[in-house]
Parts: C-alpha cells; sequence; structure tokens
C-alpha cells in the first residue's frame, strides 16, 4: 500500500447520524412553527453544512432567521441527539487496518469540529486519527474545500499525498478543488450516481471493499 495521507468525512462515512440529525431538524422546525418534511427527506440532508440546509427548509437567506434555527438544532443536538448516532458494521475493522498502513489518517467532516471531537471519542475511534477537522460554531470552514485546504496547510500533507473519503458529493467536489483523489462509499446517504457525476476516482460499496482496495493502492 501506498502511503496515503487518508481523510474521513464522519457522517454517513464512519458513523450512521440519521436519528439524532433528523431529530434535531424536526426540534428546530417544530420550535419554529414551520411544516416539516418527511424523516426521509430530512435524511437528504445529511452531509451538508447547517447553515445551507435551513436557508433550503426555511425558503429564506435570512441570516437571523437560519442562525435562529441552527441554536435551536444544537440546542437538542448537544445533550440528545449527538448520540442518537452509530458506528456502521466494519468500519472499526477497516480503521484497525488503514490507520496503522497509511501514512496518516484524520476526519475532515463538515459537522462543527466542537461536535465531531466528542463523536469520535464516544464511539472509541479517536485511536485511529491524528486529528479531527471541522467548521468552527461561527461557519469558518464550513465550505468543505476551504476546509480541507485549512488541514491540509496545517498538517503539513504535500500535493497529491492525501486520498479524501465520503459519501456526498460535496467530499468529491471539495478533494478536487485541492486536487486529491477521492473515494466515494456508498453505505452513507450518497448514490453511485451523485458520487460518479461528482467525479469520485473510485466507489465502493463496502467497508471491506474499500479497505481491500486500500491493502493494494
Amino acid at each position: 500500500m501506498n502511503k496515503d495521507v487518508l481523510l474521513f468525512d464522519l457522517d454517513g462515512t464512519l458513523t450512521d447520524p440519521k436519528p439524532g440529525i433528523v431529530g434535531c431538524i424536526r426540534f428546530a422546525l417544530d420550535q419554529l412553527a414551520v411544516s416539516c418534511p418527511n424523516d426521509d427527506v430530512l435524511a437528504t440532508f445529511i452531509g451538508p453544512p447547517l447553515r445551507g440546509t435551513f436557508s433550503n427548509l426555511l425558503n429564506t437567506a435570512e441570516v437571523s432567521r437560519i442562525e435562529e434555527a441552527i441554536g435551536l438544532y444544537r440546542q437538542r443536538f448537544a445533550s440528545i441527539g449527538l448520540y442518537e448516532n452509530r458506528v456502521y458494521d466494519g468500519v472499526p475493522a477497516m480503521l484497525d487496518y488503514v490507520s496503522t498502513a497509511a501514512a496518516a489518517t484524520f476526519v475532515a467532516t463538515s459537522k462543527p469540529r466542537l461536535y465531531a471531537e466528542r463523536i469520535v471519542q464516544h464511539f472509541g475511534l479517536s485511536h485511529h486519527f491524528r486529528n479531527v477537522y471541522g467548521p468552527e460554531l461561527d461557519g469558518r470552514f464550513d465550505d468543505k474545500a476551504a476546509l480541507l485546504a485549512h488541514l491540509l496547510a496545517s498538517e503539513g500533507v504535500r500535493e497529491g499525498a492525501a486520498v479524501m473519503i465520503g459519501d456526498r458529493a460535496a467530499d468529491v467536489i471539495a478533494a478536487k478543488a485541492n486536487g486529491l483523489r477521492s473515494i466515494g462509499v456508498l453505505w452513507g446517504y450518497g448514490s453511485a450516481q451523485e458520487l460518479s457525476a461528482a467525479g469520485a476516482d473510485h466507489i465502493f460499496q463496502t467497508p471491506s471493499d474499500l479497505m481491500a482496495h486500500l491493502s493494494y493502492a
């Protein structure tokens, strides 16, 4: 295996956050007395930053309205929704392998860093990663391309040495913006069509498929 630096998305790639995210979006919309879509529709918003999600669901670009919704979401998420989550089957074994075989492994997520760090620690995954990167609560690094650029610069990763692994088009697009290779995974919330259209270099169905590929990369 080449000694690549591996960047893993969190939601939809390492853990399944659907109950917590859907429940917290629903809570925020209920508090604002806004009609809420069904759970399957809400699940399509897993992955991208919350500001875009609430702009869409509230049909507004009004910053104060969006921030109010985010505040309500975080009110529930910080104490309850954070842990309404589970590690995907096969992910621990995959991480056991790649975290020792790769040059380094990092989490690179659109979830705020504060929460991502707590989730990674709570589910016993922190020993697999050198560091966890995500946006700040004020929205800095909400754009995933900017987040990856920040990670690469902060960690001194040389050009072309890293691979982004995630379940949504945003992961692939951010990788391409930074000259990185990308791997799409299908056990999360993105489809093969979405990942292929975004330009993923490889797409895998299961964590074991991904591990087999990384064994010979």
